[in-house]
């Protein structure tokens, strides 16, 4: 069982001495009971505390690392069932599986198709990041050629083989990459255990429901092995999703350190469509890695679109700089439109803006990373500061008119604003979907 708070501060050295960050032992001791610090940060706890403290201080959910070097993929130590509820932070592995029976022909293009899946969203990059390789063929040249082919991804490796002995001969080629050794069953349980001890990479587990998942993961943690990580092969998605949500639960509300890993799923749905949405599911529900056979783009961006999304901490909203950006060859001529700087609000105005053709500047403020209807809600979007930024040196160098256009959203501002800034106020579209058209008629009109 978990240590509760007090448990802990009876352990600590009770100094109050501020050295953790927190202003006294019991604060540490609380945080570290709700798994948001680590007893590292501790410097002054006795070898005894922390031989006792050890379960306290560990994640529910160990955090596995799979790759090497920048682009490794590090997923686990979730803390919460439900996002609202604190945040998730480290986003699932989405990645695609490449067949070492596919010809040479073939496999070039799935691999140069893979390295395509590279996508620009709210000014963030993401990609399909991590490859997983299936020794589908049963020989290990064919194997060894595909993970050969894989590796020029430079991506964390997922090496899928029944075969102790394939698995052995491409980890002599790739074993400083670390990938991840798929997958230990209760009959090679023994020899997949040494690969992973022998190469000191992590091991997947696999069993049909959890009964026979914990003896294998016991099995490999009594081995030795610490990272693992969670494979139930279940023949149906519903039974799948529930394997997940029972393996979250378990781990975060009763403590089993035994399946306190992360999950790995593959998805094989003929239909890539309904392969998409299952996937999209197991994204939030809650997969460490999810592998399919999809490398298109319009297949991956769901899913990686899905994952952004549920592994942004909701407390700190992404967030654009606060400033005027000029949208194509701007003249000092050019309209002027005010947004927050959330960015998803952004760059959904800008890319209208650019759609629309008309070069225009797009005055961003700070709202604290809010969407234009929460930002003046909570008074963060206010006629004040918004002539405060129109009447700035930024905007007078760049901007000869004295013409502003506000959101929809909030036309109830414009005459307020008009009286604070001695600007012209025109009230723009309520979706921006409706910029262009606004652009290319009301604007022009002027």
């Amino acid at each position: 069982m978990a240590l509760k708070a007090l448990d802990i501060f009876k352990l600590l050295p009770k100094t109050n001495c501020k050295k953790c960050g927190c202003p006294t032992c019991l604060a540490f001791a609380m945080k570290l009971a709700q798994k948001q610090t680590s007893l590292d940060q501790c410097p002054d706890v006795s070898e005894a505390s922390k031989v006792e403290l050890a379960g306290a201080a560990a994640p529910p959910i160990r955090l596995v690392t799979i790759g090497a070097g920048p682009g490794k993929l590090e997923i686990g130590n979730e803390t919460v069932l439900f996002r609202h509820e604190e945040s998730f932070y480290h986003a699932p592995g989405i990645g695609v599986m490449v067949s070492d029976a596919l010809d040479g022909t073939a496999l070039k293009a799935r691999i140069e198709a893979i390295r395509k899946l590279k996508f620009v969203r709210v000014g963030l990059s993401m990609q399909a990041n991590v490859v997983a390789v299936v020794n589908a063929s049963g020989q290990a040249a064919p194997f060894a050629k595909a993970v050969q082919a894989a590796g020029t991804l430079d991506l964390p490796m997922v090496l899928m083989s029944s075969q102790a002995a394939h698995l052995n001969t491409v980890l002599a080629m790739c074993a400083d990459k670390k990938p991840l050794i798929h997958a230990a069953t209760d009959a090679t349980a023994d020899a997949f255990i040494a690969l992973a001890k022998t190469h000191n990479c992590p091991l997947a587990v696999t069993a049909p429901n959890l009964d026979k998942l914990v003896p294998l993961v016991e099995k490999a943690r009594a081995a030795g092995i610490q990272d693992i990580v969670l494979d139930v092969a279940c023949p149906r998605v519903p039974d799948t999703l529930q394997a997940l949500t029972a393996i979250r639960r378990l781990a975060l509300k009763k403590n089993m350190r035994v399946l306190g890993y992360p999950c790995l799923v593959t998805n094989s749905t003929v239909d890539p469509l309904v392969n998409v949405a299952e996937c999209g599911m197991f994204v939030a529900k809650y997969a460490g890695i999810v592998l399919a056979e999809l490398d298109q783009p319009e297949q991956l961006l769901p899913l990686l679109t899905i994952s952004q999304n549920l592994y942004t901490d909701p407390r700190k909203p992404i967030q654009v700089e606060a400033k005027l950006n000029a949208i194509g060859a701007v003249t000092p001529d050019s309209p002027l439109m005010i947004t927050t700087n959330f960015s998803l609000t952004y760059y959904t105005v800008a890319g209208e803006v650019e759609a629309s053709r008309v070069p225009a500047y797009i005055g961003v403020l700070d709202t604290e990373g809010t969407s234009v209807l929460t930002a003046f809600a909570s008074d963060k979007l206010t006629s004040e500061k918004i002539a405060a930024f129109l009447n700035s040196d930024e905007v007078k160098s760049k901007v000869s008119h004295r013409k502003v256009i506000i959101p929809g959203y909030i036309a109830v501002m414009s005459g307020s604003l008009k009286e604070d800034s001695g600007w012209t106020v025109l009230v723009g579209p309520r979706e921006a979907s409706g910029i262009s058209k606004f652009l290319k008629t009301t604007w022009t009109n002027t």
